[in-house]
């Protein structure tokens, strides 16, 4: 028999990418049918869910080209996150003791990147902020127990990177990589017995400086057409290594480092804050809990099954019918969100202004929330519009590096 021949990218396959040109995954073949591959947990009907669920919650209306999903960002910080394996590896071995072989370590950080966002529901953070708070959880939270509970069994059958083989007796942990997507608020008594090199790759995923941050702000300023080169990404790279601390940047970086807070602050105040997003996200406020109530009556962590279902499109499609109900109640809120479908929207803005950081702070103390600001700012209107219908809207982001 003749022998076939070698094929340098067999076991490899390519995604097409605005961003990155191409990205890279682990794909299996005809002579391998048991091996377990990105490919798999990327064809996952967790995974494809995320196809259905908007990376710009509402500002996908204001911007008509923000199309993009929590799916595409998904793929990009997964291709983030090897790019991030590749670089920092030597460093890692040198301040670490006991870390893993780079394949091994490579395909943690890339099925961790690839997995981060697998626990949203629709609106994204919305949803956090105005449903899953009502349990005490978060999307990370949901995301941790889908990981182990949904998809670990394909995790621990996978045994190669792109860039090769794990070292023997290696496997990957699906606690492992629900311990990178955690937030270091939510450290456990068990996760002081972690390795040092995995509390390492951990800062990867939270705080400013991130796989996932680096990559939404370059992928939201493309899609939305805001800019089209955000980040300096290979300088910031190259400058960015493990040390005693953790991650570090050199002083060389910093220009680089700062470049990519001002494209993120800026981000925030013409995309993420944009009046009319702000807008939306109020209207809103004021009827998704009821609808979440109606559509989706459980608390996502014991009934991830029927959350599996749970989306952008399952709940529009749903409140799309409600407007023709018997219902009254349905009825109201069909009326409601057909409002906010066709951008007919119950706020508009008044008047804004930014504040410095010390004013920020300073007002803080007096002023701790949106309503304490409303209070004192009809106390000192005339009395003839003191009852006219007003909200505050706190839109704060700190651009300074929390490290």
């Amino acid at each position: 028999m003749k022998k076939p021949p070698f094929l340098p990218f067999k076991g490899i396959a390519l995604i097409a990418d605005p961003i990155y040109s191409y990205i890279p995954f682990t794909d299996s073949d005809d002579e391998t049918p048991q091996e377990r591959t990105e490919q798999d947990i990327i064809d996952s009907a967790w995974m494809q869910r995320l196809r259905r669920i908007h990376q710009l919650q509402s500002a996908r209306w204001v911007y008509p080209s923000a199309e993009h999903t929590r799916f595409q960002h998904s793929l990009g910080t997964m291709h983030m996150a090897g790019e991030f394996a590749r670089h920092l590896y030597p460093s890692l071995c040198a301040t670490c003791a006991g870390v893993p072989s780079f394949p091994f370590v490579e395909e943690l950080l890339r099925i961790a990147g690839l997995l981060h966002d697998v626990g949203h529901g629709p609106y994204g953070h919305f949803f956090d902020e105005n449903f899953l708070c009502l349990y005490g959880l978060t999307h990370e939270i949901l995301g941790q127990e889908i990981i182990v509970r949904e998809l670990g069994d394909i995790i621990q059958k996978i045994r190669r990177s792109p860039n090769g083989l794990f070292a023997a007796k290696e496997k990957l942990r699906p606690e492992d990589v629900a311990f990178l997507i955690k937030k270091p608020r939510e450290a456990e008594a068990a996760d002081a017995q972690k390795p040092q090199w995995l509390k390492f790759l951990q800062q990867l995923f939270s705080g400013i400086y991130t796989v996932d941050n680096l990559e939404y702000v370059q992928r939201d300023a493309y899609m939305t057409g805001f800019s089209l080169d955000m980040v300096d990404m290979r300088r910031l790279l190259f400058y960015s290594f493990f040390s005693e601390r953790g991650l570090t940047l050199h002083q060389a970086g910093i220009s680089a480092f700062t470049r990519f807070l001002n494209a993120r602050l800026s981000l925030y105040s013409t995309v993420y804050y944009h009046r009319t997003t702000r807008a939306i996200d109020f209207h809103m406020q004021e009827i998704f809990q009821e609808t979440l109530k109606r559509i989706f009556p459980h608390n996502p962590l014991k009934a991830l099954k029927k959350y599996l279902h749970l989306n952008d499109w399952s709940l529009i499609q749903a409140v799309e019918q409600w407007q023709y109900a018997p219902d009254s109640e349905k009825k109201r809120l069909g009326k409601e969100w057909a409002g906010i479908i066709a951008r007919q929207i119950k706020w508009k803005m008044a008047y804004s202004t930014e504040l410095t950081m010390d004013q920020a702070l300073r007002g803080m103390l007096a002023f701790a929330r949106p309503e304490q600001f409303e209070q004192t700012i009809r106390e000192n209107l005339p009395q003839r519009i003191r009852q006219i219908e007003f909200r505050v809207d706190l839109a704060m982001q700190d651009p300074r590096p929390i490290n």
